[in-house]
């Protein structure tokens, strides 16, 4: 059971947009008309509801996410997700390492994301993918060598692009396919996505006063689900998350939804970055 919650994490961690700001927020810069900040998210992690099933007793943890680069040189992401997890007598300390470059101009993605438990390698996963006119064409490297080839899908920022795109228009629900390189590296996920009316913090949302500059503005509540893409059976997502969007893709108030346990994602400390030039 210690080893389901610790893949569960993982995958948690792995998650593309498992964390949307996370996985799409970037260099100020236009791709098509959205403007994406450049900034360093940390959020401090606690366990909302475990079943007796997860084996979870408790769980604590803390999320770190940094952005740079610009939409015509490309974007990085680093990231680190540690957590505690205790089940009954024991603990364990999970910590998911993951860099990141997204080229939305030539439509490629590059990864490698390093699991420790108990300060051991775990696993490793590295890999790139392109797009072209047939779909994508992904290059593993670790833990195997292998090459494959998958039906179209986003990248993660291209993915954050389109979420405030269908926001500002006014869209309420759609559906997505992601490719982020989380779990084995070799499929994408369906998302069904969820719009909330924009809407303005309220005086007892402590939450936004670490929002900084961004504490006042107005934000789009959402909600994802994310599903394999051959599921069969009930059609469950495998994981679920809600969070409060920014126009400039700054997200807070995580809350994410593994079946068996729900995690909260309070935001912590922001710190907002000068764009990156772009040069032409």
């Amino acid at each position: 059971m210690r080893m389901l919650v610790i893949a569960s994490l993982t995958a948690l961690a792995l998650a593309p947009s498992a964390l949307p700001a996370l996985a799409g927020a970037g260099a100020v810069g236009r791709v098509g008309s959205e403007a994406l900040a450049a900034h360093r998210a940390v959020y401090d992690l606690t366990l909302k509801d475990a079943s007796e099933r997860s084996g979870i007793s408790g769980m604590v943890g803390r999320m770190v996410y940094e952005f740079g680069g610009s939409a015509c040189d490309g974007y990085t992401v680093s990231f680190r997700f540690v957590t505690e997890i205790a089940t009954g007598d024991e603990s364990r300390v999970t910590d998911q390492q993951t860099t990141t470059f997204e080229d939305i101009r030539n439509q490629t993605f590059s990864f490698v994301t390093r699991s420790f438990v108990n300060q051991k390698l775990d696993h490793e996963i590295r890999g790139s993918a392109e797009a072209d006119a047939d779909g994508l064409e992904v290059k593993l490297e670790q833990p195997d060598k292998l090459e494959l080839d998958i039906a179209a899908a986003h990248f993660p920022t291209e993915h954050m692009i389109e979420m405030i795109s269908k926001a500002k228009g006014g869209e309420r629900f759609y559906e997505s396919r992601i490719y982020d390189g989380s779990d084995d590296g070799d499929k994408a996920m369906i998302t069904t996505t969820i719009l909330g009316a924009k809407q303005t913090a309220e005086g007892t949302d402590a939450e936004a006063k670490k929002a900084g500059d961004l504490a006042d503005d107005a934000y789009w509540p959402v909600s994802m689900s994310y599903f394999e893409e051959n599921a069969e059976g009930d059609g469950l997502p495998v994981y679920s998350i809600a969070f409060k969007l920014y126009e400039n893709g700054v997200t807070r108030d995580l809350t994410m939804d593994y079946g068996d346990f729900v995690l909260e994602g309070q935001l912590a400390q922001l710190d907002m970055y000068e764009p990156a030039p772009c040069k032409e």
